[in-house]
C-alpha cells in the first residue's frame, strides 16, 4: 500500500510502499530507512522489547528510537 510520510520540522513529504499491521500497537519504521530519508530520531529512555506471536522475546533487537 502506498502511504505518505511527512517530516514535522519542514513538512517535507515522501511517498513510500508500506506493509501495515492492523494488530500493531504503534507505528514503526526501519532505523536504516529512517536515517537514509533524514527523519529525526529520538532515543527512547527505556527500549521496547519485541515479542513474537508465540510470546517469546525476539532475538534481533529492541526498539530504541
Amino acid at each position: 500500500m502506498k502511504v505518505g510520510l511527512e517530516k514535522l520540522k519542514n513538512y517535507k513529504g515522501i511517498a513510500v510502499k508500506a506493509l501495515l499491521d492492523s494488530r500493531a500497537t504503534g507505528l514503526f519504521t526501519n532505523t536504516k530507512f529512517t536515517k537514509e530519508k533524514e527523519f529525526k530520531l529520538e532515543r527512547l529512555k527505556n527500549p521496547l522489547l519485541v515479542q513474537n506471536i508465540d510470546g517469546m522475546i525476539n532475538v534481533e533487537e529492541a526498539i530504541t528510537y
